[in-house]
């Protein structure tokens, strides 16, 4: 009896996958999510795990936990090589394949360097657990390096940080380094002043926070310079290397060096076999169909579409909404109903944080900055991870952050940096 529904195949636990998959909850489909780590990631906080204010399983939880009650749904940890849509296949890394009836890709984006991939061994970015777990031991080891080094000018590149993006990854990291080195770390070393590490936010744009109002913009950098990062906007990064990073005509020495300038779609579009646009992604139709093949979807950052004259942002709020969208147009279709029509993007705002007791807050009409935005950017934050342990977690070590400065992940484990092999931790 279940195998005669219809199969709908979700690929992606993200925002976008999995609120479709939930939102299907009790419809007459039989559903595989597909996704190539066990869990869901609130990405939003993931930043926090890289500075060591939060651990790992505070911001995740395992897809099948989030799903154990939904009986249409058969969760399976694999990887997606390519789609074949005229035989509705999803081919998995393995060789193996899987047909379906209804394809939703939701696969999210990854780092985009600008033509230069070579970067990306010298400027890691910040997109999955396992990007924040080696970047909280990158960061705690340039500490670490700089305590045992007697060569003051290999001793400042150590101290040297630069986070490339102005966004609010960028911004967000700048901030809570500044107050690592600034606060959490005072006193606790002998032969360096953790104080004077350079914290330097590189912006190749006019300013930072470009999708937040002027205003706000300026407030977020002179927040961030109260907190004593460094902020270059107007010049772009033309360099990078091991030792450090050009800007402009000037080589800075920077043993650390994290890119959040950029993202590009998942590779995974490219083998739909249909036009994408100039960062990867799927043009799709008004009900967030991919053109000439109306039972494959696409959803959040692989997704390019406009509404109201506006694109939809690479954010969760839109990835939910897609994801939710698409589960109204399957259970129309279903019902023999007339479908829901095109997917309108509510915009309920922007957020970002820069550091303790400083924030920026949009709500079109409703901007605010300082203490009262951060603790509505706290709220919002909690509000949304997924289940309530991971919220009270989070709730408690934010609390206790506040008023001690300390940070309850700065255990460094894994293998030395220059032995071979990849860094893995719980």
């Amino acid at each position: 009896m279940q195998a005669a529904l219809p199969h709908v195949v979700i690929v992606g636990g993200g925002f976008g996958g999995l609120w479709a998959t939930r939102a299907l909850a009790g419809a007459p489909v039989r559903i595989t999510l597909i996704d190539r780590h066990n869990h869901h990631l609130f990405q939003p906080l993931l930043y926090q795990v890289a500075t060591a204010g939060l651990s790992a399983p505070d911001i995740a939880a395992p897809l099948r936990h989030i799903l154990r009650k939904q009986q249409n749904v058969e969760v399976r940890l694999a990887e997606v090589a390519s789609i074949v849509p005229q035989d509705k296949r999803v081919v998995f890394a393995d060789g193996s394949a899987l047909a379906f009836d209804v394809l939703l890709l939701a696969t999210g984006a990854t780092h985009a360097y600008f033509g230069h991939d070579e970067w990306a061994a010298h400027a890691p970015g910040l997109k999955t657990l396992d990007d924040a777990l080696q970047l909280r031991r990158h960061l705690l080891l340039a500490f670490e390096r700089a305590e045992a080094e007697s060569d003051p000018q290999k001793r400042a590149a150590w101290l040297s940080f630069a986070i490339v993006g102005g966004g609010p990854t960028g911004v967000e990291l700048a901030g809570t380094l500044a107050e690592i080195a600034r606060h959490t770390l005072k006193n606790e070393f002998r032969h360096i002043d953790p104080s004077q590490a350079r914290v330097r936010l590189v912006e190749a744009g006019p300013r930072v926070l470009a999708s937040f109002p002027e205003a706000l913009s300026e407030q977020a950098r002179r927040q961030l310079v109260k907190l004593g990062v460094e902020v270059a906007t107007g010049t772009p990064v033309s360099h990078i290397d091991d030792d450090g990073y050009r800007l402009g005509d000037t080589f800075v020495p920077a043993k650390t060096v994290v890119w959040a300038a950029g993202v590009a779609a998942s590779p995974l579009a490219r083998s739909l076999g249909v036009p994408l646009d100039r960062a990867g992604r799927v043009a799709v139709q008004p009900d967030l169909s991919v053109p000439g093949h109306p039972d494959i979807f696409v959803a959040g950052d692989l997704a390019s579409l406009s509404t109201d004259g506006r694109p939809v942002p690479g954010v969760a709020p839109a990835a939910k909404q897609m994801g939710g969208h698409v589960a109204k147009v399957l259970r129309a279709r279903l019902a023999g109903r007339p479908s829901p029509g095109a997917f309108r993007y509510r915009d309920f705002g922007n957020l970002a944080t820069i550091g303790r007791m400083a924030a920026v807050v949009d709500f079109g009409r409703l901007k605010f900055s300082g203490l009262l935005a951060w603790w509505f950017w706290l709220t919002a934050h909690v509000f949304f991870l997924i289940g309530f342990r991971n919220r009270l977690v989070v709730l408690l070590n934010w609390f206790w952050a506040y008023w001690s400065y300390q940070r309850g992940a700065r255990i460094i484990l894994g293998k030395d940096e220059d032995q071979a092999g990849s860094t893995r931790q719980a």
